[in-house]
């Protein structure tokens, strides 16, 4: 196991109804909480994005990454993840280096190609050209950031002899998420690290990355966790229910699980509990699950928890964020000491 292993946040700023807050307010109270959150002890807070979604799902992860940089010190800030190919990439590592100066380089840029057919329409894009679109974006930031000149010429792309300023003065990661086994090994050949969620794509991951000879070369993981820690789990998860049916609707809806005949189905909550992606956990057994998945995947150089479900009131979310600061947190930290 790794010693050196940040612990974070997770956020999608889903605000439905009946229980939406006024989005300002909203947005006020997470930026509050992400802050306090840090000075309790977490290391990293992420951000992930879709579009179109009437729950206001974060379409614009990195103006709120820009104003968590701050609001916060220590923190490092991700993105777990953008749909790259929606943009043109000299944008993005514009934004990025941007981001990276403004918080003293603690923005790590986390990608993924993204499965949603109108986001790819409403864009101009084509979701058969995802590959593509991923390989050519990458390259054409990776230039960007070097600080000289940037000329690109490929199927998606033409950027022309263009000057990328101000480059980012500390190293930015370019990290990427991916479940198909292609995209799994792109992200082990061409990106710095691998978002998981829900620890789908792991072993993959780390035997593609034996594959191309790489092992201890980006051999990082960047780890999205389900679990949801409680003093209570059933409590909880009766508690939660609504909002977790919420997000696994919303996913399902989005084509998260490929959609047709094959797709869960989730009518209650009580479906979204048992046959969604989480897991309930009391302080001890997620010191315990925690720890054997750090030996398992050694990999691992952060963990993060979803902050809040849709519709889920703030306090709720903050209780769980406390109860795992100060029950699970040490004791992971000391026992990775050891």
């Amino acid at each position: 196991m790794s010693a050196q292993v940040n612990f974070g946040l997770w956020y999608d700023f889903r605000n439905p109804a009946p229980r939406r807050l006024q989005f300002e307010d909203f947005y006020r109270a997470s930026l509050e909480q992400i802050a306090w959150a840090e000075q309790l002890g977490f290391d990293s807070v992420w951000l992930t994005e879709h579009h179109f979604c009437d729950d206001g799902y974060s379409p614009s992860p990195l103006v709120v990454a820009s104003a968590i940089g701050a609001r916060t010190r220590t923190m490092r800030i991700g993105t777990n993840l953008i749909l790259l190919p929606l943009y043109h990439p000299v944008r993005v590592a514009e934004d990025a280096a941007t981001l990276s100066l403004l918080s003293g380089g603690r923005f790590d840029l986390g990608v993924g190609a993204g499965y949603v057919e109108a986001e790819y329409r409403t864009f101009g894009r084509s979701l058969r050209n995802r590959p593509s679109l991923m390989e050519e974006s990458i390259a054409i930031i990776r230039r960007a950031w070097s600080g000289e000149p940037v000329s690109f010429q490929g199927k998606r792309f033409q950027v022309g002899n263009i000057p990328v300023l101000p480059a980012p003065e500390q190293p930015i990661r370019i990290l990427m998420g991916a479940t198909s086994p292609p995209a799994v090994e792109r992200a082990a050949r061409i990106s710095d690290g691998f978002l998981s969620s829900g620890g789908i794509g792991q072993e993959d991951f780390v035997n593609a990355l034996a594959a191309l000879d790489r092992p201890g070369d980006g051999g990082n993981i960047f780890a999205g966790c389900w679990g949801i820690v409680a003093e209570d789990p059933e409590r909880e998860a009766e508690a939660l229910g609504p909002y977790l049916l919420h997000q696994m609707q919303g996913y399902l809806e989005m084509g998260a699980f490929g959609g047709g005949d094959g797709a869960p189905r989730f009518d209650t909550p009580a479906d979204a509990v048992a046959g969604g992606f989480y897991q309930f956990w009391t302080p001890d057994q997620a010191v315990e699950q925690i720890l054997s998945e750090l030996k398992a995947f050694p990999q691992i150089r952060d963990m993060h928890f979803w902050a809040q479900f849709p519709g889920e009131p703030i306090e709720s979310g903050s209780r769980r964020i406390e109860l795992i600061a100060r029950q699970v947190l040490p004791r992971v930290r000391e026992a990775l000491q050891q």
